[in-house]
Formats: structure tokens, C-alpha cells, sequence
């Protein structure tokens, strides 16, 4: 959908609220309100009556705004929905709730920021130039913070927006030679919904994540793929040792495969292009061995933008690795403290633990309950258990019930603990002054905190750290 239609379907009576006060939410707003004098449409500056539907918490701040035509709802229930025409989302606002599925049902078109600002790079069909989409469900803000990074050496100036922390309205009219766009799976579908294609979509891995939001892994993962199936990129560039990856028939796009012995691919430490080795990657500033493969992903988009890829690979020694993602804060008492807060899942905490397999780790894992099964990491702790684990928040119980009889059989200390405070002192106790104290929680942090950020910053606060001083994400905007 494009921003003119919203002044048609208002012109002939229709309804369009916002959904969401967020970051994403105060973007479409603010779009819909500047886009009247930015050339997209809408013309006259009275034209668009807009209802927001915000928390009780939000009211205050949106009626501030002193806008005539814009109203404010909290009860976003399904007979409030319906009302409208065009209802524009926030991402973290699921599709598949009951409310908005019986609103859809009767008519209402749900919409996300992501969608809106596609529409405005293209004819529907067409091409976006220079737009790169990143997406995966491990991996894919790195991926997209590095390409921004190395396309930056290139001498290209580059947006670096999306899911990373900047939403795309709020870069409306703003131009770039390159976009480096990271998508979470709330997303992935707006892409395809704005009518307009991608010119690279880069996806690193697929394995479940989100399932309370999607409602089931496989609906997860049709969510995720719509990157590649229903928004059809002019090339995909995709990881060939993903199976779900590497079984996808793309008839509308050329795929460029990396991790594969012609392509871009790791041999131990040493990254390759086809037969030549480029350098060794064992000192990179990225943290996991999967963001160092994630590098020839990289450099596979790169080299699809029609730019030689290998002088850049040497620039990613200059790269800023992100907050949150098995960031080391520094050392107290002996102890090295890891914050990997944006660990949502299993499978990152044990690419966590793979990381300092070799230390004396104290993991911290356990946050909000969205189903995802345990038991794979409970079944790697035989193999490749650290020195102590600490179970904490609403999963906490179940993941210590099935850690409780492989800690017997191997040996790890295991412990439970209410909250992150308690956490930190169980596993302090277990080190004893020597070792790295691990915070990979492999769930998200709703219930006990906003986000994983907030997460984030308070494990940095409870080690005697500046938080706002590890918390910035650099090269985000334009540059």
C-alpha cells in the first residue's frame, strides 16, 4: 500500500488508525503528517483523520501532540478494529491475535511502517535500488551493522536502518546509495505487502523463534521465507548450509550461494573465496563463529551489488561489534562478564557456551516462556556443559527440571534463582573468582523487563558498569 492511497480510501469515507506508540508507531506518524510536504501524496494538510490505539500509559503523550484530527483509543478489541479501513501496525503487534484475525475477517487491512516506506522506493513490482535486506533468525543484526560497515569503506553512503534499531519511516525522503536493512520476522511479510522488491535479500539461518507471535514454527518460518517468496528479491543470497535454505526453488530471483566450497565459505578459521585463501578470521571483531560465517554472506552481497568484495574483507578489523550480542563489559574480581541479551533462544545460548568452551563459563539462562523446547540444550549439556548454570524467569522451572538429571550424570553445578539479581550472585558463588560470568538467556526478557536491552543494561549496572556507555549502537542512519 502506498501513502497516497490512505488520502483516498479518507477522501471517500474510509477509517485509518495507528496501532502501537512505539518507536515504529511514532514513525508512521509522524510519516503520514510529513508526507503532505514531502511529495508523496497527500496534499492537503487537513486531509487524513487518524485514531491511535496506545496504553493507558501513552494517552497523555499522544494527546500532547495537540493534533485536531487525531484521536485516541486504548481498547484495541476486535469491534474497535473492525471500524476501520487501513489499520497501520507496529511489528510487535501479531497478525494472528484473535482481535486483529476477526477484524481482518471483516475487512480491515492490516499494514506495517515497513511496507509504507517500500511502497515509496518503486512502482509496485519494480525494483528498490539499492536496497539490501537482512534477516535470520541468528545473526542478522551483525550481518547488517558489517555490510553497512564495509559498503561505508567502499565509499558508498548507506543507510543502516530497520529492526536494528531505526525504523525506515523515519528516514522518509531521505536518500542513500545503499540501504542495509535488517528485518525481523514481524517484517518480512511488510516487504512483500508493499508491492515493491527488494534488489538483495540476504538470510543467514532458519530455526524456530517467535512462536507465541507466529503461532506455530511453521508459520514462523513461511513469515520468514516471504522475504524471499512473496517479496521475490532480483538476487537471494543465501546460506547454503541451512537445510531449509538450501531446499528453496526461487523462480522470480537469482540466488547466490555462500558457505559453499565455490563461494564464500570458512576452512577452520580462514576465509576463503572459492580456492583462495583471503585471511584468517580468528581475530575479528565477531563474536561466534557463526557472524564470521555470516561475513561470507556479507561479502556475497557485496559482491552482488557489483562490487569486488575481497578488498573490502580486510575492513571488517575496523568493525564495531554491537551492544547485547556476547558483548565482553570488561572484568571484575577475576571474573569476565559476557552480555548476550539478545540470546531469545536455545540454539543461541549453546552458539554462546561454544564460544568460551574452552573457560570457566557461569551461564545465566531463563526469561519469558514462549513454548520452545529445551531439550536438544539440555541433551548438549552432556557434551558441552560449562562449569555452572543458573535457571531464572517464567521458563526457569521447566529448563531446570530437564538440566536437573544431566547435571547428575555430569556434574555442573546447577541452581535456580527468582530474578537476575539472585542469578548473578549464584553464579559469582560458583566461580569463586576465576572465569567468564555468561548472561545468553535463550528467551526474551517481557515480563521482567521492556526488552532485551533493558536486560542488557541492567546485568551491565549489577557488574559495576556504565550502561549507557555499552549500549549505543554505532554507525546507525545514514553515513
Amino acid at each position: 500500500m502506498r501513502i497516497s492511497q490512505l488520502e483516498a480510501i479518507a477522501a471517500n469515507g474510509g477509517r485509518i488508525a495507528l496501532w502501537g506508540w512505539g518507536r515504529e508507531g511514532r514513525a508512521a506518524y509522524a510519516a503520514l503528517r510529513a508526507a503532505r510536504d514531502s511529495g508523496f501524496g497527500i496534499r492537503d494538510p487537513v486531509a487524513l483523520p487518524l485514531t491511535v490505539f496506545c496504553s493507558e500509559d501513552e494517552t497523555a503523550e499522544v494527546s500532547g501532540l495537540g493534533d485536531p484530527l487525531l484521536q485516541v483509543e486504548t481498547v484495541a478489541s476486535s469491534e474497535h478494529l473492525a471500524r476501520f479501513d487501513v489499520v497501520i501496525k507496529s511489528p510487535g503487534i501479531s497478525p494472528y491475535r484473535p482481535d486483529a484475525m476477526a477484524a481482518a475477517g471483516q475487512g480491515t487491512q492490516f499494514v506495517g511502517g515497513t511496507a509504507l516506506w517500500f511502497a515509496t522506493r518503486a512502482a509496485p513490482g519494480e525494483v528498490a535500488a539499492g536496497t539490501v535486506c537482512v534477516t535470520g533468525t541468528k545473526g542478522k543484526s551483525t550481518t547488517t551493522a558489517l555490510l553497512a560497515h564495509l559498503l561505508r569503506v567502499h565509499g558508498l553512503r548507506t543507510a543502516l536502518a530497520g529492526n536494528i534499531g531505526l525504523p525506515l519511516l523515519e528516514l522518509l525522503g531521505a536518500e542513500a546509495d545503499a540501504w542495509a536493512i535488517e528485518l525481523s520476522s514481524y517484517q518480512t511479510g511488510d516487504v512483500a505487502t508493499g508491492g515493491v522488491r527488494p534488489e538483495i535479500a540476504v538470510v543467514t539461518n532458519i530455526f524456530p523463534e517467535h512462536l507465541d507471535w507466529h503461532g506455530s514454527e511453521a508459520q514462523y518460518v513461511d513469515d520468514k521465507l516471504s522475504l524471499l517468496t512473496r517479496a521475490r528479491p532480483r538476487i537471494a543470497v543465501l546460506n547454503a548450509n541451512d537445510p531449509r535454505l538450501a531446499a528453496l526453488v526461487l523462480p522470480d530471483s537469482e540466488i547466490h550461494w555462500f558457505g559453499t566450497p565455490e563461494g564464500w565459505h570458512l576452512r577452520g578459521d580462514v576465509l576463503h573465496r572459492g580456492d583462495t585463501a583471503v585471511m584468517d578470521t580468528s581475530s575479528l571483531p565477531l563474536p561466534g563463529r557463526h557472524n564470521r560465517g555470516n561475513l561470507c554472506g556479507v561479502l556475497t552481497a557485496i559482491e552482488a551489488l557489483d562490487i569486488d568484495a575481497a578488498p573490502l574483507a580486510a575492513a571488517t578489523a575496523g568493525f564495531v561489534p554491537l551492544p547485547h550480542r556476547l558483548q565482553p563489559l570488561g572484568t571484575r574480581d577475576g571474573v569476565l562478564w559476557v552480555n548476550d541479551s539478545i540470546s531469545t533462544t536455545p540454539h543461541a545460548s549453546l552458539a554462546a557456551l561454544d564460544v568460551y568452551g574452552e573457560r570457566r563459563v557461569a551461564l545465566l539462562v531463563g526469561g519469558h516462556d514462549r513454548g520452545l523446547d529445551w531439550q536438544a540444550f539440555a541433551d548438549a549439556m552432556r557434551t558441552g556443559a560449562p562449569h555452572a548454570i543458573v535457571t531464572m524467569g517464567q521458563n526457569g522451572p521447566r529448563i531446570l527440571e530437564l538440566l536437573a538429571p544431566v547435571a547428575r550424570e555430569v556434574g555442573f553445578q546447577l541452581s535456580a534463582a527468582d530474578d537476575l539479581d539472585s542469578a548473578i550472585v549464584q553464579a559469582r558463588a560458583a566461580l569463586d573468582g576465576e572465569g567468564v560470568l555468561l548472561l545468553s538467556p535463550g528467551a526474551p526478557s517481557f515480563g521482567a523487563y521492556r526488552d532485551y536491552t533493558a536486560r542488557g543494561r541492567h546485568f551491565a549496572a549489577l557488574g559495576g558498569f556504565d550502561p549507557d556507555a555499552i549500549t549505543a549502537i554505532p554507525g546507525i542512519g545514514i553515513a
